[in-house]
């Protein structure tokens, strides 16, 4: 792991060993593929999802074999202290403070066509760094999984400081006219209905390609629900809920801990709380101050490399639809329990779960467990609910974005 001008680390994978002497193609399921010498991943950890996307596409380059040298590289780790807290906090801050705010920032920036030159000059000022670290790469193809990102390498290449291909990889289920970035080749979506809402803006239909978003591929491996609970230590028999609380707002765990201990059905619950200790400590005292009221057992999970099997154990997801974590859910045949989501992106995100038939929405905390209770009630509905959930999966998004973009080529 090579380190980067700034403060984040770069992920650097070399899959070939023989210095320049590189093949001018390479045979994938028997086609030919252009060899692209220096491929460059961008993201910025504007929220964990735009990150982990950017390491599946890492890893679809590794396991295909391209023959290429893979550079991913955080943005924001260039940017100077202030704009780096800034991007990466404001989001997070408004969602718990001021959610309908950011939900009306959200509509009222959603302006196709608009070009906000302040604000690529401003963000330019502040990644002064990462324009350096890309000029440096010079690589053939980039992609991107946040507009902040692509936005700069647009800029390059307007200048002639750099000459690559350049494909954006949408991370949310709706795509917010901030993704429209101009001189892209290609774009990769979630779904059928952003591949035709972005086709009504004039981008080209063969530019557009239903992909799904990268997920890691510890998500794509069968395994079945009674091992996953076994390896966790977890009741076979028991119903299993899984709480995604890392998008949930301090003062509702404890309301989101007591309704699930009201519960009827015997449910195990875990509430992953990720690096978040605060959250964590949180969880840990709502569940003490609730200890033998009901049968539920109720256990708060720290960080975990094991989330994959997490989520093969368990039910129901209970939680905010982001786009990762809903990709990753929907791979696992999840079906979720939407709380309070974010006006905005995750209002959008839980539309398309609920007119898909994968999710149910509670509004009010005080009715979580009756939601729940009802839903473990009907057994066909959640038989036909985890049906809808795993058609509706693309948990080899990362390999589709990988062989598309080669497939093309240098064609435009």
């Amino acid at each position: 792991m090579a380190k980067g001008t700034g403060t984040q680390a770069v992920h650097r994978t070399a899959f070939t060993t023989v210095g320049d002497a590189r093949p001018a193609a390479i045979t994938l399921a028997g086609n030919m593929y252009p060899v692209h010498k220096n491929v460059l991943i961008l993201s910025a950890s504007a929220g964990a999802g735009h990150v982990r996307a950017a390491e599946a596409l890492v890893h679809a380059f590794h396991t295909l074999g391209t023959g290429s040298s893979v550079v991913h590289a955080d943005v924001l780790g260039y940017a100077n202290r202030p704009f780096r807290a800034l991007y990466a906090k404001m989001h997070y801050n408004m969602a718990n403070r001021a959610p309908h705010l950011l939900g009306w920032l959200y509509d009222k920036s959603d302006r196709p066509g608009r070009n906000n030159w302040a604000r690529l000059a401003f963000n330019r000022l502040n990644l002064h760094g990462c324009l350096g670290f890309i000029e440096r790469v010079n690589p053939d193809l980039v992609i991107s999984t946040h507009f902040l990102p692509a936005e700069l390498v647009t800029w390059l290449r307007a200048k002639r400081r750099i000459a690559c291909r350049q494909a954006i990889v949408v991370t949310d289920y709706d795509a917010h006219s901030m993704w429209l970035v101009p001189d892209q080749e290609h774009y990769f979506v979630a779904l059928e209905e952003t591949r035709e809402h972005m086709a009504g803006f004039g981008i080209a239909r063969r530019r557009l390609t239903v992909s799904g978003i990268p997920i890691d591929p510890a998500f794509r491996r069968p395994v079945s629900q009674c091992q996953a609970r076994l390896k966790l230590g977890l009741d076979v028999e028991r119903p299993t809920l899984l709480v995604s609380a890392g998008g949930i707002c301090c003062t509702a765990i404890g309301p989101i801990v007591g309704a699930l201990r009201r519960m009827r059905h015997r449910a195990q619950v875990l509430v992953m709380c990720g690096r978040n200790r605060a959250m964590k400590c949180l969880v840990d005292a709502a569940v003490r101050s609730t200890e033998g009221s009901g049968s539920v057992t109720i256990e708060s999970v720290g960080y975990t490399t094991r989330m994959a099997e997490y989520m093969a154990a368990s039910d129901i997801l209970i939680g905010k639809p982001g786009g990762l974590t809903m990709s990753e859910a929907l791979a696992s045949g999840l079906i979720f329990a939407i709380v309070d989501p974010i006006p905005g992106q995750e209002e959008r995100n839980a539309d398309h779960l609920l007119e898909q038939g994968v999710a149910v929405r509670c509004n009010n905390i005080s009715v979580l467990g009756y939601k729940l209770d009802a839903l473990l009630d009907d057994h066909n509905r959640m038989i036909e609910m985890r049906e809808n959930a795993c058609r509706l999966s693309r948990p080899d998004a990362a390999e589709t974005v990988v062989r598309t973009l080669l497939e093309r080529g240098d064609r435009a």
